[in-house]
């Protein structure tokens, strides 16, 4: 009997670091962290439509829950994109400013990159390069959510009445 007794607490010590191990790799996770996309200012109508598209995607991609702008969310994402000429090479760049409950900041998320578009023009870029740059975006932003899920309780941040809000598809 006492051989049963000390099975019982080696199987039960070992299921308790199995789900300590398990829980560990939940909290690197985005998973349950909504996230409303509110506004992309900086591109015409037809590159914010794709360029959500490939937010979509990656955000799928990294398990990140992307909710429509008057859907309850933890955070919500305004996002600005440019391009700009300098010695000859175009680069465009973005910045994603996260907002929590209580509509403050939470994280500015910024990078840019080279791309080639025949004009210059932010209308001109292509798929290729709104996929990088949703990727990239993607990344930074799943990571802030992993790191945050385990800091922050659970608040939710109301949908904003000053900005138009963009759909996600």
């Amino acid at each position: 009997m006492a051989g049963t007794k000390g099975w019982g607490r080696l199987a039960a010590t070992a299921m308790m670091v199995s789900l300590g191990a398990c829980q560990g790799s939940v909290s690197s996770s985005p998973e349950g962290v909504p996230v409303a996309l509110e506004s992309i200012d900086g591109a015409p109508a037809k590159v914010q439509t794709a360029l959500i598209d490939e937010l979509s995607n990656a955000a799928t991609d990294r398990k990140v829950e992307l909710v429509g702008s008057s859907a309850q969310a933890r955070y919500r994402v305004r996002g600005y994109i440019s391009t700009e000429t300098a010695d000859g090479e175009t680069k465009v760049a973005y910045v994603w400013d996260v907002f929590d409950a209580q509509k403050r900041r939470a994280k500015r998320l910024a990078g840019s990159s080279p791309v080639s578009i025949g004009s210059g023009s932010i209308s001109s870029i292509d798929k290729e390069t709104l996929s990088k740059l949703a990727a990239a975006s993607m990344d930074e932003i799943a990571e802030f959510l992993a790191a945050s899920k385990s800091e922050n309780p659970f608040q939710t941040a109301e949908a904003s009445d000053d900005e138009t809000p963009v759909a996600v598809q």
